[in-house]
């Protein structure tokens, strides 16, 4: 089951988008030249680093399934790349349930046609920005159990709000929705694993009008107060693993953490 009532609505090409740029960088065709004039700027380790969460996500949504974790709500969910969220869960389990967000508009356009649920399961998308998260946990509840466990997936969103939006207070309040249960998947661009290059990515995004806010380990840490982080804790994506399947070593610009919420 598959439902999504929102009309379509204008796409601003004229600015460069997060998910458009994200997908550049993972080879997709779902951007314009506006985004890859941002993403040919970047270093090539910035490729690496959209791989590198993508593999994170399926890594622990897969975990996650198989601890019995059938409901999921992504939010900066990005332009469509196959496996998505939904295909990896309900691999798992088949009536697994996923609500995501965006709030870019060629998202939504491409959702309708690409994000179907398999037959026993649902999926919806919902254009909203995590800056609201009492509108999208509002529409979440149509298609969600908010009485059972849910993860919450934050997917190399957290680092385009900055402090002055209130960052944690955002994470915060989206982990104040859910029961005891449900978990927290994150992953956040780090300042000081490497920081040259960090700086660059940021002035780079910048010049497109992309305000960026990569954050130490102990701010991304912040994200986790009061949950119970699942082993290995909070370590950079690459790094992150909680089956007998430990992804080949390779550096990594990105911290990445699973957490439980209490």
């Amino acid at each position: 089951m598959t439902t999504n009532p929102q009309p379509p609505l204008p796409i601003d090409t004229s600015k460069a988008h997060p998910a458009r740029v994200y997908d550049w960088l993972l080879g997709g065709k779902g951007n314009y030249p506006v985004d890859e004039a941002v993403g040919e700027k970047l270093p090539p380790e910035a490729r690496d680093a959209a791989r590198q969460n993508r593999q994170f996500m399926h890594r622990a949504a897969a975990w996650l399934a198989l601890q019995g974790i059938d409901q999921f709500l992504d939010i900066g969910t990005g332009i469509p790349t196959e496996p998505n969220l939904h295909q990896i869960v309900q691999n798992v389990v088949p009536s697994a349930k996923v609500v995501y967000t965006d709030n870019d508009p060629i998202v939504l356009r491409h959702a309708e046609a690409l994000l179907i649920s398999g037959p026993g399961g649902a999926t919806d998308y919902i254009q909203a920005d995590v800056r609201d998260p009492e509108a999208i946990v509002q529409h979440a509840r149509h298609i969600l159990e908010f009485d059972r466990p849910i993860a919450l997936s934050l997917i190399a969103l957290i680092h385009f709000i900055t402090d002055e939006q209130d960052a944690h207070g955002i994470v915060r309040a989206l982990i104040d929705t859910l029961p005891s249960g449900s978990y927290l998947i994150l992953s956040h661009a780090a300042s000081d694993l490497f920081p040259e290059l960090a700086e660059l990515v940021v002035d780079e995004y910048a010049k497109g009008g992309i305000q960026l806010a990569f954050r130490t380990r102990a701010e991304v840490e912040r994200f986790f107060d009061g949950l119970d982080l699942v082993p290995p804790g909070l370590v950079t994506a690459t790094d992150w693993c909680a089956s007998t399947r430990v992804p080949e070593p390779e550096d990594s610009g990105i911290y990445a953490g699973v957490a439980r919420i209490r």
